[in-house]
């Protein structure tokens, strides 16, 4: 494909960015079994040893998907990029005291976001119960928003995938990037890539995923699985 292989052709001035569920690991039931498969992270050790740079810019806290990754030597943002930012910290209390007071089976605590999960639940009781919880969250001063098969609890602050990517690639002075992600969140570092000499907007499609995202992209993937093929193309 002729934008991949622009990219390719000078990979020292270029970036490869990625979210990770569903994109490097394929989505599973327990977000703590997710696993990032063997052959992909060969792909990655390759291409990191081409690329400016290779950065995962996750939803997940950056250690836990450093963790899940598994290949060292990349850099890690987590939180929908609000590792990055400094007024992130104080809302790590306000955070705590209201995920106390919930009662939902599949809470994933970020320190400064939270994940309630609902795969595999029925969803129209579900979504009743988090709609509830989402109310009490924005009461709370927190941002309620839904991804795939989660509601997602994150502080007000003006830090997205979309920041994240702008200041990754600014601290490097990069001005040509692929961004691959597959959900809702991931139209913010889409947007990021507008500015830029050469930007690569990969979706990875699903049925449960944002039409917007791909309407959005250039070059639509129609599985986790075509991630590979993607990767050997760079």
């Amino acid at each position: 494909m002729e934008l991949l292989a622009r990219l390719a052709q000078d990979p020292s001035r270029a970036a490869i960015l990625l979210d990770v569920d569903g994109v490097l690991a394929p989505i599973v039931p327990r977000p703590a079994d997710a696993r990032v498969p063997d052959d992909i992270r060969t792909e990655l050790h390759r291409l990191a040893g081409r690329y400016a740079l290779v950065a995962c810019v996750s939803g997940r806290a950056g250690t836990d998907a450093e963790t899940i990754v598994g290949v060292p030597g990349l850099t890690y943002v987590g939180n929908h990029g609000l590792e990055l930012e400094p007024d992130a910290d104080e809302w790590t209390e306000r955070l705590e005291a209201l995920l106390t007071g919930l009662d939902w089976p599949r809470v994933e605590n970020k320190r400064l976001t939270a994940s309630l999960h609902y795969r595999d639940m029925d969803e129209i009781a579900a979504r009743r119960e988090l709609d509830a919880i989402a109310e009490r969250a924005r009461s709370a001063g927190f941002v309620a928003r839904y991804g795939r098969k989660v509601l997602e609890l994150v502080p007000p602050l003006e830090a997205n995938k979309g920041t994240a990517v702008r200041h990754l690639l600014g601290e490097r002075g990069l001005r040509r990037a692929l961004y691959a992600g597959d959900d809702t969140t991931d139209l913010d570092a889409f947007a990021a890539l507008d500015p830029l000499e050469l930007g690569v907007r990969v979706a990875v499609a699903s049925p449960e995923g944002p039409a917007a995202l791909r309407a959005a992209a250039q070059i639509v993937l129609p599985s986790q699985a075509d991630v590979l093929p993607l990767f050997r193309q760079l």
